[in-house]
């Protein structure tokens, strides 16, 4: 026969992992992250801009207009001096009229278009014009070999980031994906401590205002009923983000060469992955999204508890539900900021204080954070859901019985000191 704990813990999971919108979330959520991941591959695979044809007045003595090359979507064509003319003449797609004095005064070049000039060409064309123009201004130094002199001189330097670790051999990393997958991860936590704290609240006030929680506390203590419906539906959480660490770790197989292809072709070294392109290093970083939000929806969800039992609808408890969501608010900026430079001393405490070490933890482990943090951050972050949870049952076990009056702060703080 079950225990009256067991039977809640059951009840509350069941009920919410039965639900059409508990299955149809967790399949889309991760049809989402992929096609994040994807949109890089698929945007440059099907993108293919439109051909222009761009008519050049060139007014200049140098006849620096000669010197555009075709770009992709780019043609130019000489249009002598005349740009009324070239205006007029519907075959070209935009006009582009360089001054006389455009080497010394590049101010004055413009380009008119048919249409909205895409950002792209804009920077194409000027891109192009910048180059030819410096050339034309270092002819006038009158050095031998300038050219070959500025090519020799043109350095383009990327960096290939290594952690360095104890008895092992150093690792490639990447601070832009680094950054990136640690604010997902933050957000992701954010999310769910909010949504499934704010279920706890709700489960109970609609079973107080329907007056159940006094039939309930009759088989079993208050105590009892407030961990079995903290524990049910944190079950429901463990299980979505469980599902999620399965579909995306498997389908990374797959995602990660085709983004890091797609970052290829583009010619874009910053966004190489690293380590964090490996499958089981994805699965590594679910588990410890499990671990924290584990931790942190257990000290959340005893605050959402209290703060549920101690009024009879939602409106009293979005007033006092601040003094949980603020700390969670707090705790995502803090990990944007911890995220940029994770080794600072903000980024260290904030991870280790249980209102904020959830969010920011995780923003910093991407970036290979040393293995003892992360165990201090968990074992403080437990520690600290012990205490909380003694402190929520005591405001639990008076304010479900309590009907008419929204308590204030004070009050609730003397609940919690009666013996």
């Amino acid at each position: 026969m079950k225990s009256p704990l067991a039977i809640i813990i059951s009840r509350e999971y069941l009920e919410r992992v039965k639900r059409k919108s508990f299955i149809i979330s967790t399949l889309l959520m991760p049809i989402l992250m992929i096609g994040l991941m994807l949109a890089p591959a698929l945007i440059m695979a099907f993108s293919t801009p439109d051909d222009k044809t761009v008519a050049v007045v060139d007014q200049t003595p140098e006849q620096i207009g000669r010197k555009l090359e075709k770009e992709a979507e780019l043609t130019f064509v000489d249009a002598g001096n005349d740009y009324k003319a070239a205006m007029a003449d519907e075959d070209y797609d935009a006009v582009l009229v360089i001054n006389k004095d455009a080497v010394s005064r590049p101010d004055g070049i413009r380009l008119y278009s048919r249409e909205a000039a895409s950002m792209q060409a804009e920077s194409a064309i000027s891109g192009q014009l910048e180059s030819i123009i410096e050339k034309e201004r270092l002819k006038a130094y009158d050095i031998a070999n300038l050219a070959q002199i500025m090519k020799e001189l043109d350095v383009d330097v990327t960096l290939e980031t290594f952690r360095i670790t104890d008895g092992e051999d150093a690792s490639e990393t990447s601070s832009i994906a680094s950054y990136l997958i640690g604010i997902i991860m933050s957000l992701m936590l954010y999310t769910f401590i909010m949504l499934y704290g704010q279920m706890v609240t709700t489960s109970i006030i609609d079973e107080k205002s329907n007056r159940v929680l006094e039939i309930v506390v009759s088989s079993v203590s208050p105590n009892a009923l407030m961990m079995g419906k903290i524990v049910g539906i944190g079950l429901v959480a463990i299980t979505q983000i469980l599902i999620w660490g399965v579909l995306l770790t498997g389908c990374s197989f797959w995602i990660m060469p085709l983004v890091s292809n797609a970052a290829a072709a583009a010619g874009d070294g910053a966004l190489d992955l690293g380590m964090l392109g490996s499958p089981w290093y994805i699965a590594e970083l679910f588990g410890y999204i499990a671990l924290f939000l584990i931790g942190g929806y257990l000290f959340y969800s005893s605050i959402y508890a209290a703060v549920g039992s101690a009024v009879d609808n939602i409106q009293d408890a979005s007033q006092l539900l601040s003094i949980a969501i603020i700390p969670i608010i707090l705790g995502l900026l803090l990990s944007m900021q911890a995220a940029q430079d994770p080794s600072s001393g903000l980024a260290f405490w904030a991870s280790m204080i249980p209102l904020t070490s959830p969010m920011v933890m995780m923003s910093r482990i991407p970036f290979g954070i040393p293995g003892w943090q992360i165990l201090l951050s968990l074992v403080i972050l437990y520690a600290s859901f012990v205490g909380m949870v003694w402190i929520a049952a005591k405001i639990y076990r008076v304010g479900i019985f309590m009907y008419g009056k929204k308590p204030t702060v004070v009050e609730l703080i003397r609940w919690a000191r009666y013996k």
